[in-house]
């Protein structure tokens, strides 16, 4: 470290200094608590991934749990050195009182973009994502968590567009009981399980239904239930049937198939009990898709 920035970091009480510390060389992409920057660390040289926590909305979001020892996003993410999720390589608090994650920037499009124009690259490679993403799922489910978030945004595509990592934790609890009590109701509309809208008890299963939805999602560029941008468009996921996705891809495999719609279901007990089963399934059917 330069002896100028550690004086920096003394003087700070161990904050980071943005400006000294990074060269940001992308204009910020807001989220909807954070800002995220293409970045190029100045001790290392090496390009990263910058996301910096809005304060006052980060500290709305904490207040849900007060008492409850929650870890911040940092904390969570950090901890996870795996080929399907982005690796974090620290955090901590700037000089101006934010949150801040360094992590690996990828260099890939976001599975939202691909399917909303409806990319060729989508094709042959839709078993080999959905896979993944269920991969990078299971390790947050192992590690005794609650991702909440799953959507094709929060999927990143590697520079050479043949893999894709799970991003985001800044929604992510512990699966515990007292996280999984009614009444916290945030996600991506279009994604939420009926029991999360509902307000009921939850658990590591409104993540098997977030990711069912954008499984189907990457097998046919649809939705199984009429889109939207509010909460209310949620409500329609116990009320209204699921459109079968033979609709959009009627040659689909019919394994794959059912259990992309096991995953839907709104009924928490019928629904898959959990990713590992899922990939039990998906991965027999991706070894049949390959002879």
């Amino acid at each position: 470290m330069p002896i100028i920035d550690h004086f920096k970091t003394l003087f700070s009480g161990g904050r980071m200094d943005v400006s000294s510390r990074f060269a940001l060389l992308r204009e910020a992409i807001s989220g909807t608590m954070s800002n995220f920057y293409m970045a190029r660390d100045l001790r290392s040289g090496q390009v990263v991934g910058l996301k910096i926590l809005d304060p006052k909305k980060t500290a709305a979001f904490e207040a849900r749990f007060k008492g409850l020892h929650k870890p911040c996003e940092g904390e969570i993410a950090v901890q996870f050195k795996h080929p399907h999720i982005v690796e974090t390589y620290e955090h901590g608090i700037t000089t101006a009182s934010e949150q801040y994650l360094v992590m690996e920037f990828l260099e890939g499009a976001g599975m939202n973009s691909l399917l909303v124009g409806r990319d060729r690259h989508l094709d042959g490679r839709r078993i080999r994502f959905i896979r993944q993403a269920a991969e990078a799922l299971a390790a947050v489910h192992a590690a005794g968590l609650i991702h909440r978030d799953v959507c094709p945004r929060n999927l990143i595509l590697t520079g050479d567009g043949e893999n894709l990592k799970l991003i985001d934790f800044g929604l992510t609890v512990p699966a515990t009981r007292p996280f999984m009590q009614p009444g916290n109701r945030t996600g991506t509309p279009n994604y939420m399980a009926p029991e999360l809208v509902r307000r009921r008890a939850t658990d590591q299963r409104l993540d098997v239904f977030a990711f069912g939805v954008t499984a189907y999602e990457i097998c046919t560029c649809e939705l199984p239930w009429l889109r939207g941008t509010t909460g209310m468009v949620a409500m329609r996921h116990d009320t209204d049937s699921a459109a079968d996705i033979r609709k959009y891809r009627p040659g689909i495999n019919p394994t794959l198939a059912k259990a992309i719609h096991s995953c839907i279901e709104p009924d928490v007990s019928r629904r898959y009990p959990s990713m590992e089963e899922f990939l039990r399934t998906i991965r027999r059917v991706e070894h049949e898709d390959q002879q």
